[in-house]
């Protein structure tokens, strides 16, 4: 166990993509998250590993291609607006099954947006804008200690499953300084020989490209696909539970918000009710099953989000009727606070007639 150092998300990343192995590197700067770019532009270049800044979101998203067909371990990080460029190269990447790690560092918008404190790119980065059929997998720590180890996690399950993954924080955590430590990776590497485009001399030729006129093929193609992502949804799916054992009220909430909703679950545990929260750290595949059993037992849900109810409709979908379910959301600006929950949730309890007198 190595000693904790203060690092804020952004490093933390950074570091942690280092130690996994990230042989190339590809952005293009943008705040909130441009000191990932910052900090690797000088290690990689001092150990000789590729970086790149490149000329635009687009180009770096391409250049990260590239490199990953080689077998390279590929990361790029950008933010909210700028991501929503890269939105058909990803749509290539899980045609083409290659295995880029692309950290997003969530800015406010819609359009260009500012900085302050969001989490509006769930649907983006879950439900996702490029063309056709595909899953990217969606990673979502709520402190800096996770930002490392869901970046270990990160370059295993890509390589893994040979299939993008998103790393999704807010702007809030990108710059948020915390100790933390260091473990050796635990992931096993990932032997890739039997798809890298690394030279045919000794091999009949490989190709990567997602173009395919004939549509029996493509179909074939997009069905191996879906059985991939159906076994990631069995497998991969991780949450977080806080107080849950005997909640009858489950607030749902991911990233940075989880923090806010978990001192809020601490509030009412004081004045008697049960409370517990539901955080999912895999935003895709979200953890359906899990939170479907905790509904059964559960009164009230409350889904608490910096946006206006993106991951609400998973959420309703995993409820699907157990019990009622209440939103709590602001899209943009200073970040809730305690008494603001507080305040909406006493109105969601006298409105919904979930009191003390039930725990």
């Amino acid at each position: 166990m190595s000693e904790k150092t203060l690092l804020k998300g952004n490093i933390a990343i950074a570091q942690a993509a280092l130690k996994c192995g990230c042989s190339c590197y590809f952005g293009y700067p943008i705040t909130p998250q441009t000191e990932i770019g910052e900090y690797l532009s000088l290690k990689m270049q001092e150990s000789g590993l590729g970086y790149v800044c490149a000329e635009s979101e687009i180009g770096a998203i391409n250049m990260a291609l590239g490199a990953s067909s080689t077998g390279a371990k590929v990361m790029a990080s950008s933010s909210s607006c700028a991501v929503s460029l890269m939105q058909e190269a990803l749509s290539y990447a899980c045609s083409d099954e290659l295995p880029i790690v692309l950290v997003n560092v969530m800015r406010a918008g819609p359009g260009q947006g500012y900085i302050y404190p969001s989490q509006g790119d769930y649907n983006q980065s879950v439900t996702g804008g490029g063309n056709g059929d595909y899953r990217i997998i969606v990673l979502s720590p709520s402190n800096v200690q996770e930002c490392i180890d869901l970046t270990y996690r990160a370059f295993y399950l890509a390589r893994k499953y040979r299939n993008p993954v998103i790393i999704l924080l807010d702007g809030l955590l990108g710059q948020m300084s915390e100790a933390v430590e260091f473990d050796d990776n635990k992931y096993d590497e990932i032997n890739c020989s039997n798809w890298t485009l690394e030279g045919a001399k000794n091999r009949p030729s490989r190709k990567i490209h997602s173009l395919e006129p004939s549509s029996n093929k493509l179909n074939n193609h997009i069905k191996k696909m879906f059985e991939k992502y159906s076994i990631i949804k069995e497998k991969e799916a991780d949450w977080e539970e806080y107080l849950t054992d005997d909640a009858n009220i489950i607030v749902t909430a991911f990233s940075t918000m989880s923090r806010q909703a978990k001192a809020l679950c601490n509030y009412y545990r004081r004045k008697g009710l049960k409370m517990g929260l539901f955080r999912p750290k895999t935003l895709w595949p979200f953890p359906q099953k899990r939170l479907a059993e905790l509904s059964k037992k559960a009164d009230l849900i409350i889904d608490i989000e910096m946006n206006m109810g993106q991951m609400l409709k998973d959420v309703e979908l995993s409820v699907l009727g157990n019990s009622k379910i209440e939103f709590i959301g602001k899209p943009v600006g200073d970040f809730m606070k305690i008494d603001e929950l507080v305040s909406r949730t006493d109105e969601i309890l006298r409105r919904t007639d979930v009191s003390l007198s039930h725990s």
